[in-house]
Parts: structure tokens; C-alpha cells; sequence
């Protein structure tokens, strides 16, 4: 199950407002935390937020006893996940509160809400009063004890005295982190500006963003995809969507102390480098080629996010650990030139993969599509070159047809998604005509969406390469062409986001009156299904052929989200599949079998997802520094080791975005680049036309 994080997800272009401790300050100081009240105003938001999500969402949940208990736990949780701020007393007080949440939304008395941050602030500032405390000690770094951080499934502390147990280990682990990583100078000094940023941050607290929070406790528990945006939050989200195509192009979230890189943009700096993946952790931000790398560790995201962007052709330096690594890796330094992401970096691109398939060399034509784009300002003037997905690939099908190649690939591997109309005509390059995609909306309509256009663009081997970040539009495409038995899918379980949603802006019901700064809400207003009936919705797009991957499912994909929507699905659209594969496919999976197991690259990938499964199940840490330096140090020795391997071969590994380095950070200039899943890929897809389907 995925971890509720604080303030859950808002994911914009490098910004986030609104988090817990991305804050205005306002109301009364006292010695130490801010003491906050709801306004005004936030009686009749709430009010008006729940009448509309109990009407439009697309499969409301009652509001009644049981859903407040739920909400109370969601609020609770965003707050303190990990049980580490809150007492059990704390939370048989709270336990007054649990079957009233419903009844506070719908008269708007949130007095009980705003106790419980209060309660959170004021256990926040004694955690940093004991933690500033005892950064200075003389740690014992070789004595025998572990440190539990992750505490999701712990008890509740009874007293001060085994919180402070709790609180020494998790100092003792961030200064050890620092001393293993080689920062034993500075460790101390470090992790103490962490809490005194910290300690700044939260008297910054206001009213505004505590009911963000709770709303979202509440929108958040019908789906994971409805939030409440607060004004500030909203005017935030506005300019950046018109200023998205500016800096490094990476979109941000934060779990815990870490910001983290949900998703990297197309075209940006941060993808074109090869060098970042989602799930990476940004630990410290670094301006120009030599300015001092800040420690970043326990910042709010905004403020995270300050330090990374910039004007155009700067530099930032960002120092990163590997979504994979330990905590206590150095990580790397990545460095970036901030630029605009332009439209044509965003376009799909073509390339030709020559591969040896029974003696003989075959072809294969490969498609990436980083996102499913359209030009609609070139559109709605009536540009005839006006730039998209569906055209762009169709040219370059017609490229690849001048260069005979034996069969095609479409990558929609970290595409996560974009114009529903592109997936549709995309889908329409391999079919004649027909249904593509049917979408469901709250009222129970379906609506049935169609390629009408005749003709196809390849009628050729076609395979769909899709992952775990392969989400929406992706998804929309892959399906249909699975369904109509038009290509074989290969790779892993796509995301499985199969709802759309509505951008409500609520300060139209504000209109005539003072107050009109109300924020927006995001709703989920309908669902997508295939044209067999079947939803996109959490099962996302099983391959046909599955290729190993190093993306944990379990901290990945819509399945990991606790209220996700669940899988159903509908009647069938009316359609007859071009072929049945299936036959076929399990030949061409027997066979890609085999060769995986003798080859080292999937080897390697293979033992590289024992470990990250072994991982993803510990939830402590030794605060041994023998035992943490040889744990690291054995890590390190057999990504050496592979590198070594490779560079001998004049090999680069290269998957799912990441590009493997020398032991000075740096790639090899003669290193022949290699996808293993891609170059599998290819192999299939020719095998998939010695084998000559029917279509």
C-alpha cells in the first residue's frame, strides 16, 4: 500500500504550495507555534465543497459516520504518517472528533480541525526543541543499535521518554548518513540548519493552508486524483502552467524530509540528460558550475524549488540519490542548464534497430513518444503544419518505409499521457476505422470514441512498449491496440489511471459578495474504458510479453493509492479484433524467455530487482557505522564492478531513462549505448513477422 503522505499530491512544474509547512503566517503568536483559527470564509467553502462532490463525482461516497472516520485518519496521517509528533493521549482526545467530521463539513464548524493542527504544531516545535538538543552530542557510532524509520504500522508513543528514544536514534541516523557520505566535518552543523530552517517554517503556519489540508483529507478519500486547491495554491497552478515549459523540466513532490522527482518532463533538461529518473531524491541544490551545494534535506518543496529554477541558459547543480539507493549513498552531482522545453523536443522521434534474428539481420523501427501532444493554437488558426503526435508519427512511419525496415515499435514507456483526441487518431494509424476508447461519466453516460479515419499508415510487426510510468492517453493507445489484436504489448504493468478529471473553480460561488477568493476543486468526473469492456482503471495495461523492470509496483502505479477507484468494467464496444495473437504470443514469450536468461544484461537487471525488493521491506536501519559502511561499500563495489564490465565491452546501459556512469561520474565517450528491453523488443517484433500474422 502506498504511504499517505503529508498534504498528499500536487504536482506542479517545479512548484508546490500549500504543504504543511509551505506557509504564510497569520492570527496571534505565542512562545513558540502559531495558534490558528478557521476564517471566515471557510464555513461556506466547505460547505459548498462537499454539496458538489456528493452531485459530480464520478462515485460519491456517503458522508456519513463511516467516511468521517476515514477522514479523520487521512487528516491525522498528513499530518503525522509516522506516528513521531503525536502521543497516544493526543489521539484519545482526537477520538471525540471521529464520527463528527461529517456533520463539521456540512455546517462548516471546523473549530475541532484546527485543535488538531494546533495540537500537531505545538508536539512539532517540542520534537525540534529535543532534537536541537542532542545534534551536538557525542553519538556512539559503533555501538549495536538499529533506527526504525519506517513506523507506518507502529504504535502510537505513551510516553516523552520513549519519543526521545525514538528522536535520539533519528538525529544519530541523519548525522551518521552525513559522516558515512564523507561529510564528517559538517554532519553535526548540517542537520542542526534542518531544524532551525525547520523551526522558521512552521511559525510561518496560516489558517488557509490548514483547511487545505483537511479538504484534501476529505477529497482525497473519495480518489486519490480530487484534491482542493486553495487560492494561493490555484494562482500558483495558473502561472505555472503558463510558464511549464521553463526550467528544468521536472515535475516535484515531497515524501517525508526528501523531494523527490515524481515525473520528468519531455524535452526538458532533466530528460535529455539521462542522468535523473522519478523516484530520485534531491538532496542538495547547488547555482552555476562552483557555488557551494546547500543541503536541502527537511525543506519545504517551494522553497526547494527557489533554489532550482532560474533564468534561462543558467546553471544548477543538483545533488541526487538514486531512487534505488540508500539513504546513506554520496549520491551524484547532476548538473543542468536551465532552458525552455520546446515544443519539438517534445516530439516523437524515430531510430532504426538493426538485430540478429536465426542468421539473419532484420530491421526494426523504433518510435519513442515521450507524451501525446497537439499544437492547438497552430490548430485553431488553421496552420496546415501544425505540430502532433498522430502526424508527427506519421511521417515518420513513412521514413521508416523508405528505409524497409521488417517491423515497428511504438515506445510509450514514461509517457505519461496528454491528449486523449492524439491517443485516438494514434490508434487510427493501425486500424481502418472503429471504436477506440469508451468513457463513462458520473451520470452513467457512455460515450463511445471512434477512429473515422480510413486507412492505415503500417500494417506491418507491430509491438507497444509500455511501463510502469505509462499512464492515461499510453494506456488508451496500448489497450486498443491489444484488443483489436493489432500488436503485441511488451514490457510491465502499465500505471492503470483510468479517470478523468474536472477543474471546478469555486469562487464563482462567491460572485456579489466580499469574499471571492474561494480556490478551485479538482473532481474526478468520469472513467475510462476499453472496447472490450474492460476499465483502464488500476489493472492499468497487462503486457502481453513482460520484461523485467526496476520499478517497484507496490510504491507505483494507481494500485499503490489506498482509495483508488476500483476496476470494473462495462459492455463491449462494437468492434472485430484484426487477429488473435495469443497463439503467437506465447511462442514469441518462450522464446524471449530463453534469451533473457542467457543474457547478462537481464541478469544483471534480474538480481537488481531482488534487491530493491529486499529493500522496499525494511523499516530500520543499523546506526552501526562499520555495519553501515560495509553495506554501502558492497554496494558500491558491485555497481563497479558492472560498470567495469561494461566499459570493457564498450557498453552503456541505458533503461527507462537512466544511463549508467564511470566511477568519476562520468559516461564513457566510445561506449556503445544498449536498452536491454529495448533491443529485446526488437527481437520479438521480428520474430513477430517471421511468424506472419494475419491482420
Amino acid at each position: 500500500m502506498k504511504k499517505t503522505l503529508p498534504l498528499a499530491f500536487f504536482f506542479f512544474i517545479l512548484i508546490i504550495s500549500g504543504t504543511v509547512f509551505a506557509l504564510s503566517g497569520q492570527k496571534t503568536a505565542v512562545l513558540g507555534p502559531v495558534t490558528l483559527e478557521p476564517e471566515p470564509k471557510h464555513a461556506m467553502v466547505s460547505k459548498i465543497v462537499s454539496f458538489i462532490v456528493s452531485k459530480n463525482h464520478y462515485s460519491p461516497k456517503p458522508l456519513n459516520d463511516s467516511l468521517s472516520s476515514r477522514i479523520l485518519d487521512k487528516y491525522i496521517g498528513s499530518l503525522d504518517f509516522y506516528k513521531i509528533y503525536f502521543f497516544r493521549n493526543d489521539l484519545v482526545e482526537f477520538e471525540g472528533y471521529r464520527y463528527q467530521i461529517d456533520d463539521m463539513l456540512k455546517s462548516g464548524d471546523l473549530a475541532g480541525v484546527y485543535l488538531i493542527f494546533n495540537r500537531f504544531s505545538k508536539r512539532l516545535n517540542e520534537r525540534i526543541d529535543y532534537a536541537l538538543g542532542v545534534v551536538d552530542s557525542n553519538f556512539n557510532f559503533n555501538a549495536d543499535e538499529s533506527f526504525q524509520f519506517d513506523r507506518e504500522n507502529a504504535t502510537w508513543f505513551t510516553s516523552e521518554k520513549e519519543m526521545n528514544d525514538y528522536w535520539r536514534k533519528r538525529i544519530k541516523y541523519e548525522v551518521l548518513n552525513l559522516v558515512v557520505a564523507g561529510r564528517d566535518s559538517t554532519a553535526a552543523k548540517t542537520v542542526r540548519k534542518r531544524y532551525e530552517n525547520l523551526r522558521s517554517q512552521i511559525a510561518k503556519n496560516n489558517s488557509e493552508d490548514v483547511f487545505q489540508i483537511f479538504m484534501n483529507a476529505f477529497s482525497e478519500e473519495q480518489d486519490p486524483h480530487s484534491s482542493y486547491f486553495s487560492p494561493k495554491t490555484s494562482e500558483d497552478f495558473k502561472i505555472n502552467m503558463s510558464l511549464s515549459l521553463e526550467g528544468i523540466g521536472a515535475q516535484l513532490t515531497q515524501e517525508n524530509d526528501y523531494v523527490k522527482i515524481r515525473e520528468l518532463i519531455a524535452g526538458g533538461p532533466a530528460f535529455r540528460s539521462k542522468e535523473l529518473a522519478p523516484n530520485d531524491r534531491i538532496t542538495g541544490v547547488g547555482q552555476g558550475d562552483s557555488g557551494e551545494v546547500v543541503d536541502v534535506v527537511g525543506w519545504r518543496l517551494d522553497d526547494v524549488v527557489s533554489l532550482i529554477r532560474g533564468p534561462k541558459g543558467t546553471v544548477v547543480r543538483l545533488l541526487v540519490i538514486g531512487a534505488n539507493d540508500d539513504l546513506a549513498s554520496p549520491g551524484k552531482i547532476v548538473k543542468l542548464t536551465r532552458d525552455k522545453i520546446k515544443l519539438e523536443e517534445q516530439a516523437a522521434k524515430s531510430q532504426v534497430i538493426e538485430v540478429n534474428f536465426k542468421g539473419k539481420t532484420k530491421k526494426i523501427g523504433v518510435i519513442k513518444v515521450p507524451t501525446f501532444y497537439t499544437d492547438f493554437e497552430a490548430r485553431q488558426r488553421g496552420d496546415k503544419d501544425y505540430k502532433s503526435t498522430t502526424r508527427d508519427v506519421k511521417r515518420l512511419i513513412a521514413e521508416l518505409k523508405e528505409k524497409k525496415v521488417d517491423g515497428l515499435m511504438i515506445d510509450v514507456r514514461s509517457d505519461g499521457g496528454g491528449s486523449l483526441q492524439e491517443a485516438i487518431d494514434l490508434t487510427g494509424l493501425f486500424i481502418n476505422t472503429g471504436p477506440v476508447v469508451q468513457v463513462k461519466d458520473y451520470r452513467g453516460t457512455i460515450e463511445v470514441d471512434e477512429d473515422n479515419d480510413p486507412g492505415v499508415s503500417w500494417d506491418g510487426p507491430l509491438a507497444v512498449l509500455v511501463n510502469r510510468y505509462s499512464a492515461s492517453a499510453s494506456e488508451i493507445f496500448a489497450a486498443a491496440i491489444q484488443d483489436w489484436g493489432r500488436g503485441v504489448i511488451i514490457g510491465d504493468q502499465s500505471f492503470g489511471k483510468g479517470t478523468v478529471q474536472n477543474l471546478v473553480d469555486l469562487d464563482r460561488y462567491f460572485q456579489g459578495t466580499k469574499e471571492t477568493k474561494a480556490g478551485q476543486l479538482k473532481l474526478t468526473i468520469a472513467k475510462f474504458y476499453r472496447v472490450n469492456g474492460g476499465s483502464t482503471q488500476i489493472n492499468g495495461v497487462t503486457p502481453d510479453i513482460e520484461m523485467p523492470s526496476l520499478i517497484d509496483k507496490t510504491k507505483a502505479g494507481e494500485a499503490s493509492e489506498a482509495t483508488a477507484l476500483q476496476w470494473d468494467k462495462i459492455a463491449p464496444a462494437n468492434y472485430k479484433p484484426v487477429a488473435d495473437l495469443q497463439p503467437l504470443i506465447k511462442q514469441l514469450s518462450a522464446d524471449s524467455k530463453k534469451r533473457m536468461e542467457a543474457d547478462q544484461e537481464f541478469i544483471f537487471l534480474l538480481d537488481d530487482k531482488k534487491d530493491v525488493l529486499a529493500e522496499s521491506k525494511k523499516n530500520e536501519v543499523s546506526l552501526n557505522i562499520t555495519k553501515l559502511k560495509a553495506e554501502r561499500d558492497a554496494k558500491e563495489l558491485k555497481k563497479k564492478a558492472r560498470e567495469a564490465s561494461r566499459i570493457a565491452s564498450k557498453i552503456q546501459f541505458e533503461s527507462e531513462g537512466v544511463a549508467d556512469q564511470n566511477e568519476d561520474g562520468e559516461k564513457p565517450d566510445d561506449a556503445k549505448k544498449t536498452d536491454p528491453v529495448l533491443t529485446e523488443s526488437a527481437t520479438i517484433t521480428a520474430h513477430l513477422g517471421v511468424l506472419k500474422p494475419k491482420w
